[in-house]
């Protein structure tokens, strides 16, 4: 409503627009409330309830917490009316299913809406709604209540303070009359004299004694078990926290006709909290001695009274006591009815969906029957709100606000965050928790360690503290388990109008102890066996880090950098890309980015970028030759081998990290050149690090020596399984298929289908194609070859990844040599004539003679390991066995 009227004094012309209560339907928050509500009644009305019985569980109760403008508000006050009146009931939350009369009474419990919040208030809220609801008195709870007002409030009439408080309403005039009427009542069951009855004291004294005397009358009108001893007990508020008692026993009294069920909504329960939970330990038994009466609760923070940590804070806690308040899911799902005591009783107010917040803008303000705020606005609100709804309506706010200046609002206008947002978040927060939010908010997830460590405490309650709030959303599967509201998040980022905001050198610190933090936590995994899941998570924050903060030290960011593409596995970063890189830490990420996006773009792209990155010159020196690395491992899928050369040489001349894998790229290079001999006498000096066992074996398959292949990338599968290198593993297995598809078709098929396996989720793409290959070689000689080496072609081509044309051409070649085709072979073999004009992969031509059983045109300038001849009848006799094969398997 107070949105309405701002809309509606913003404007001179009330007619210029419509303003529409655009509540969003929380179906599921309803679905839950009635669900709760209709087994609550349920158990009431059963035989077996006993309204004094003080020990039984209590599920009286349903609570919805999350952070401040989520809509917890909006929500209660829509239940309130849904319970009042059908009419006020949202069509798509549906009827009750109860017949049962409910009467709902909202009390907000927020300093502004009560000054002090008092208890006292909150009683006479509730006594006032019965007021006007019944037309019967409630004995012995009123006898309580004016023993009570007397004692507290001398000389104060009871009506005189409901008119001053602010309570008055269409009921005020109704209490009175009720509250004498029920002493009348009382007076009258003892036969007192009227001078005697006006006295409360003697009143409540007379009441005592014939209720300790067992008198019939007495009991009958004020006969609950502990009527008698609440009277005895001076009548102070903390008495007057267990009168409840008295007017739940009075509520269960009444005739079945009249019979009804309060529904109280206590609203902004979080302005309750204090440090010793003084006034929630008065609430929580005014819901505990009234076990026959609904309770909704709404508040920023989940209700911790099933936590047994709060024994002696509170008169009731744990889950024996709150059994649906004994957890806390982060997502409500609909509940069914269930046994009575059983089903959850606390949700979390989550963000509304984007249709959501679409549907809210555009019913918000409407002109003509049309939406006032265009589509292209309401997208970028939506987008910039992440669901929250206060967020919508402060920027319908500044819509108004802006159309008042007399200037069309556009989408640009609402790429901001808003100051009263951030306010309502930092508002019950202990200077500490501020200051560790802001800290957090650098961090896109974390722990209690990684929060507290950010902010430079020394001690993690602050932090244990502020993950329990609703402003922080856990993930409990989660590597790091917390993260704040993605709106809150830029709220506290985006901050210039806070008392205690920061300053840059403020943020430039606590980004410097968040990237130390974050390195420590990396290292501390490594002692126990690097993580790679940490190492990725841990290097995707650190860069952002580092380049949004410019932080100048980026510490272990470059062994983490190594680290990551040891084993080429290619998680994304999800860094996006600086447009002109001027920071270290600004190449770094573009460094990372380019070298894992080449799984997805064209090796020319990645070979552009890295150059880009180079000319920088902002590359710290080790990560330098990693730049110059895959550059150049980019140059040769682009079989520019001259370039790659060089570029692996500066590598090896460097004598850094990288200069094993460098010397591997020379020995390989050498082998697409066609000298053997060269690339075999470099194995030796490989080792581990230089992959000599899958450099073996490309040797001995492409000499057709698939015995020896075969047990070198067995060899090599085995050590990397035994170092835990999944994508080596990958690798060596494509090999191992590849090698097996010339001369074992069965066995590749099974080794094809395990290399798939473990090529899953490693973003291996020129594997994933290799291994295609050998799908097809495996198949040569059958039917379909040819089209598929087609398809295969084009997927190459759109991978940006050249020289697997070769590996193509070739199994393209066998497929013909089996067939005998020598027309289709003459074609194939001139195309790969093409494709290897520059020398490298030139030896597949002879491969392909050599298969065919065909004289060499002209010398060969291939250097074998072997002379030519073995190399000739190797090759040759893959294919009569080939042949053979499928001689015994007709097509």
């Amino acid at each position: 409503m107070a949105d309405n009227l701002r809309a509606l004094f913003s404007s001179n012309d009330p007619s210029a627009f419509d303003v529409a209560e655009a509540f969003t339907d929380r179906n599921s928050q309803w679905a839950a409330v009635a669900a709760a509500l209709e087994e609550h009644l349920r158990r009431v009305a059963e035989g077996s309830f006993d309204v004094e019985d003080l020990e039984a569980p209590r599920t009286n109760l349903i609570v919805f917490h999350g952070v401040g403008g989520a809509g917890k508000s909006t929500l209660l006050r829509k239940i309130e009316a849904a319970l009042t009146a059908a009419e006020h009931r949202p069509e798509q939350w549906g009827a009750p299913t109860w017949v049962e009369r409910v009467l709902p009474i909202r009390i907000d419990l927020s300093r502004a809406a009560s000054t002090g919040s008092d208890f006292e208030r909150v009683i006479l809220t509730i006594r006032l709604a019965l007021a006007g609801a019944l037309d019967r008195t409630v004995p012995s709870f009123d006898v309580a209540l004016r023993h009570y007002w007397e004692h507290v409030h001398p000389g104060e009439p009871l009506d005189e303070y409901v008119r001053r408080s602010g309570l008055a309403g269409r009921f005020a005039n109704v209490l009175p009359g009720q509250l004498q009427a029920g002493v009348g009542e009382i007076a009258a069951a003892l036969a007192l004299p009227g001078p005697v009855g006006s006295a409360a004291g003697q009143l409540t004294s007379a009441l005592v004694s014939a209720l300790r005397e067992r008198q019939e009358r007495a009991r009958a009108l004020a006969g609950a078990t502990r009527t008698a001893a609440l009277l005895e007990a001076t009548p102070d508020l903390e008495a007057l926290s267990y009168y409840p008692h008295l007017l739940a026993w009075d509520l269960n009294q009444l005739p079945a006709k009249k019979r009804l069920t309060p529904v109280v909504l206590l609203d902004t329960f979080e302005d309750t909290a204090d440090r010793h939970r003084d006034f929630e330990r008065l609430l929580q038994r005014l819901v505990w001695l009234m076990p026959n009466v609904f309770f909704v609760i709404g508040g920023r923070s989940r209700l911790q009274w099933a936590d047994p940590a709060l024994h002696g804070q509170l008169d009731w806690t744990g889950p024996a006591a709150w059994p649906g308040l004994a957890s806390a899911p982060s997502s409500l799902t609909v509940p069914q009815p269930r046994a009575a005591g059983s089903g959850a009783r606390q949700f979390l107010i989550g963000d509304l969906s984007p249709e959501d917040c679409e549907a809210h803008l555009a019913r918000r303000l409407v002109q003509d029957g049309q939406p006032l705020i265009a589509a292209d606005i309401r997208a970028a609100i939506t987008a910039r709100s992440h669901g929250l709804p206060l967020h919508l309506d402060l920027a319908v706010s500044r819509f108004l606000e802006i159309r008042r200046t007399g200037r069309t609002p556009t989408a640009a206008d609402f790429d901001c965050t808003f100051p009263a947002l951030l306010a309502r978040t930092l508002s019950d927060l202990t200077p500490e928790e501020r200051h560790l939010l802001r800290s957090a908010s650098l961090l896109d997830a974390f722990d209690l360690d990684l929060a507290t460590r950010t902010a430079g405490l020394t001690q993690q309650a602050v932090a244990r503290r502020l993950v329990e709030r609703p402003l922080v959303t856990e993930n409990p599967y989660a590597l790091w388990p917390y993260h704040l509201h993605r709106a809150i998040r830029s709220a506290v980022r985006d901050d210039e109008h806070s008392d205690d905001r920061w300053t840059p050198a403020d943020w430039h610190q606590a980004a410097a102890r968040a990237l130390a933090a974050l390195g420590e936590q990396w290292a501390g995994s490594a002692a126990l066996g690097p993580g790679r899941l940490l190492l990725v998570a841990c290097l995707r924050q650190g860069l952002r880090l580092a380049r949004d903060q410019r932080l100048g030290d980026l510490g272990w960011l470059t062994d983490a950098a190594y680290a990551y593409t040891e084993d080429s596995v290619w998680e994304p970063l999800t860094l996006a890309a600086a447009e002109a890189p001027d920071t270290s830490a600004d190449a770094v990420a573009e460094l990372l980015t380019a070298i894992t996006r080449r799984q997805h773009e064209h090796r020319r792209c990645t070979a552009e970028r890295l150059t880009s990155v180079l000319d920088t010159g902002l590359l710290p020196a080790e990560l330098t030759e990693m730049a110059l690395y895959y550059r150049a491992k980019a140059q040769k899928d682009l079989n520019q081998n001259d370039a790659a050369r060089t570029g692996m040489q500066q590598v090896v001349d460097a004598e850094g990290r990288l200069a094993v894998k460098a010397r591997r790229a020379l020995a390989n290079l050498a082998r697409l050149a066609g000298d053997f001999p060269t690339a075999l006498a470099a194995v030796p000096t490989l080792g581990w690090q230089g992959r000599h066992h899958r450099v073996l074996g490309d040797i001995h398959w492409s000499q057709a020596d698939t015995a020896a292949a075969v047990a070198a990338f067995e060899a090599g599968r085995a050590e990397a399984e035994q170092r835990g290198a999944t994508g080596e593993r990958a690798m060596t297995q494509v090999r191992l298929a590849l090698a097996l598809s010339f001369a074992d078709p069965a066995r590749a098929g099974d080794e094809l289908v395990l290399a798939r396996q473990l090529l899953e989720g490693l973003d291996q793409r020129s594997n994933t194609l290799l291994a295609e290959v050998a799908d097809l070689i495996k198949d040569a000689g059958t039917s379909g070859v040819a089209d598929r080496a087609q398809n295969l072609h084009s997927d190459i081509e759109a991978a940006g990844l050249p020289f697997l044309h070769r590996f193509v051409e070739l199994a393209t070649a066998f497929h013909h040599a089996v067939r005998d085709d020598h027309q289709e072979l003459a074609a194939t073999v001139g195309r790969l004539r093409e494709l290897t004009a520059s020398g490298d992969f030139a030896y597949f031509v002879d491969v392909a003679h050599f298969m065919a059983g065909l004289p060499l045109p002209e010398l060969s300038a291939i250097r074998w390991t072997t002379s030519e001849e073995q190399v000739r009848t190797a090759w040759r006799r893959l294919v009569q066995n080939r042949q053979a094969y499928l001689r015994t398997r007709p097509i």
